[in-house]
């Protein structure tokens, strides 16, 4: 089973999406920060895909893509999952390593879509 680490400061966000992911089979861990994240990477948690959200108090969507790409999610498909349409933060995000880049609010079936595209055998 494919385990998608999802990012959010948002409760209602984190309940709705987790519940997509798991009624399409996928194993969710949940993380309400940035350092909450990356702590559960330390950790020993080792997402097949990590969803975050761009806007966050603390470490932001972009940072915590940067630090997961170093610290062992070298080639782990990242989704950013946010409010913000700009196109100059959809390529800070590509730099970052971003993967895609989906604008809330995604209806379950578009999300599963993208997952498929970059998450073989989800």
């Amino acid at each position: 089973m494919k385990t998608v680490l999802l990012v959010d400061d948002s409760p209602t966000i984190l309940m709705s999406v987790k519940g997509v992911l798991q009624r399409n089979g996928l194993n969710v861990e949940t993380a309400k920060t940035g350092e909450e994240a990356l702590d559960k990477i330390k950790g020993g948690v080792k997402p097949d895909l990590m969803i975050t959200d761009l806007n966050m108090p603390g470490i932001n969507g972009i940072e915590l893509i940067q630090k997961a790409r170093q610290g062992g999610l070298k080639f782990t498909p990242m989704l950013v999952l946010t409010t913000e349409s700009q196109e100059s933060k959809r390529q800070e995000a590509r730099a970052a390593g971003a993967t895609g880049w989906l604008v809330k609010p995604v209806q379950g079936d578009q999300l599963m879509q993208v997952i498929k595209k970059v998450l073989p055998g989800a």
